[in-house]
């Protein structure tokens, strides 16, 4: 089996430009490129890794968490589908327990909180499962090979999560609002882009990080250094975004 980046992202339901930027941090690479026309194919290998890839997101995983995961080897795969079960099975639980509380306030106008939203359970999980999963099978050329590679990922994550602000600039420069459509997308790829490389980033994550951009002196300082005011540019916009 052999196909094309265009049927690989519709049969995977990711988009082809995720696939690139896997592509760009070697988390996912081609299986081959045609060097006369530069396309992208995929194998049945490349899709086992992409399944591992979105069971690994569907728990959000961070990137870096999957590219050490996954460069671990010889380790054993039915241990491993045992363990994402479980972790799944207590995320379920937990959406369970926050749609019963949305269907108690809209049936009885009861307002439950008690452990509805404590992610702990899951969070303890997780953290147990990735030391195990290091302590068994962490101890390889390929993982240490894979730590060197990933100073050079992460320098590439930030200086991607850099560019973003330096757009930001250039909307500000170019004297668009912070309402305007264009930056409120930018907004969202911001949102996006901590999510996929840090931690989930939800509405009220990314409300206070906007309130921070401006009021913690290094990261205002940071982002100011694409133009002065790009910090408030930037936190103005994200504001509009999260209130909307």
């Amino acid at each position: 089996m052999k196909m094309l980046i265009k049927d690989f992202a519709e049969l995977t339901g990711v988009t082809v430009r995720t696939l690139h930027y896997y592509d760009k941090i070697g988390l996912l690479k081609p299986s081959f490129i045609d060097t006369h026309n530069g396309y992208r194919f995929y194998d049945e290998k490349a899709l086992e890794r992409m399944q591992e890839i979105l069971f690994y997101r569907e728990l959000d995983f961070s990137l870096k968490s999957i590219s050490e995961i996954l460069s671990y080897q010889n380790y054993n795969k039915q241990d491993i589908i045992q363990e994402q079960k479980h972790l799944l099975i207590l995320k379920k639980q937990r959406l369970e327990k926050i749609i019963s509380a949305l269907e108690a306030i809209e049936q009885k106008g009861e307002i439950q909180m008690k452990n509805v939203f404590d992610n702990a359970q899951l969070e303890i999980a997780k953290n147990d499962f990735k030391d195990e999963v290091k302590q068994r099978w962490g101890n390889t050329s390929a993982y240490k090979e894979y730590q060197v590679k990933s100073k050079d990922i992460q320098n590439n994550v930030y200086a991607d999560f850099d560019s973003i602000f330096g757009e930001f600039a250039d909307y500000m420069k170019e004297g668009f609002s912070p309402s305007d459509n264009d930056v409120q997308t930018l907004v969202g790829k911001l949102q996006n882009f901590i999510t996929t490389n840090f931690y989930t980033c939800t509405n009220e994550i990314l409300s206070g990080l906007g309130q921070m951009y401006v009021c913690d002196e290094r990261f205002k300082n940071n982002i100011d250094k694409h133009g002065k005011g790009t910090s408030r540019f930037v936190s103005g916009a994200i504001k509009i975004f999260c209130e909307n």
